[in-house]
């Protein structure tokens, strides 16, 4: 039997496409005086966006990673737990879980932590341990943090699950330590099945940030929302807010490609 082609490889006509408007709205928001005012405005929200974004993500990994480990544990109570944490948060939509979080999850965390931490401090035992208040732009990114690292879990989880048993099995026979398999064995080669759902993760991250504005964060959705509403220019504000998202989430998605990709001629080579 004669082997299947090898599928053809299309030319990125999509990207040219997409390239060709971005360069043409550019140049559209520098000729025009209401769009570039709109762009300079909007601007501002860039950073905060970004931030949120990488802040959020890198716990969101972090809390994933550990919940994952759990999950995969030989207890069973750590297994169900994690089990337990990953099927509620999954079930809360994220404007609903940034809502709880926001207005009754650190509120309810802050008068428990004081409530602790007043009578300790009065008596000595500890210095100063309360908490004033937590703003809304960390608040945000906690909730944040919450309801992606429940998916992220998973992506981790069936990532681990991925590499072959037999060579875990070969390095208990060596005497590696757990972390020492994990490290030089079991990671390695679970970031090859990981990092494109991890990358749409990411992605997906930088337009659920986007929420935040419910809460008067200052990101470009926000300033987008109070320029508009004090102009009356939604179309050509939320026109511009749009594109300012897909240079962000194209230009992600492109790099996140190109890192596969590269990612995968190192694994061919070796």
């Amino acid at each position: 039997m004669t082997p299947a082609p090898a599928p053809t490889k299309d030319f990125p006509y999509w990207l040219i496409a997409a390239a060709a408007i971005a360069i043409a709205v550019a140049i559209s928001i520098a000729a025009s005086d209401l769009y570039a005012q709109i762009f300079s405005a909007i601007s501002r929200g860039i950073w905060i966006t970004i931030w949120v974004t990488l802040i959020g993500f890198a716990l969101a990994s972090a809390l994933g990673l550990g919940i994952a480990l759990m999950a995969l544990s030989k207890s069973l109570v750590l297994r169900q737990v994690a089990r337990f944490y990953v099927e509620i948060i999954r079930g809360v939509p994220v404007l609903v879980l940034l809502f709880w979080i926001a207005f009754a999850g650190v509120p309810a965390f802050v008068a428990g932590w004081n409530w602790v931490a007043g009578p300790l401090q009065e008596a000595g035992f500890v210095g100063e341990l309360l908490v004033r208040d937590i703003s809304l732009l960390w608040r945000a990114v906690i909730a944040l943090t919450i309801g992606y690292s429940a998916f992220i879990a998973e992506v981790f989880r069936a990532g681990i699950l991925s590499v072959d048993p037999g060579q875990i099995e070969a390095a208990k026979a060596l005497g590696l330590s757990g972390f020492q398999r994990f490290r030089l064995i079991i990671f390695p080669q679970a970031i090859r099945t990981i990092l494109p759902p991890l990358g749409n993760d990411f992605v997906a991250m930088v337009k659920d940030s986007s929420l935040v504005s419910v809460l008067g964060v200052a990101d470009i959705t926000q300033l987008g929302k109070i320029y508009a509403s004090g102009s009356f220019r939604f179309f050509e504000t939320y026109s511009v807010v749009a594109y300012i998202y897909l240079l962000l989430t194209v230009s992600l998605s492109l790099m996140l490609r190109a890192l596969e990709r590269r990612m995968r001629r190192s694994s061919a080579n070796t």
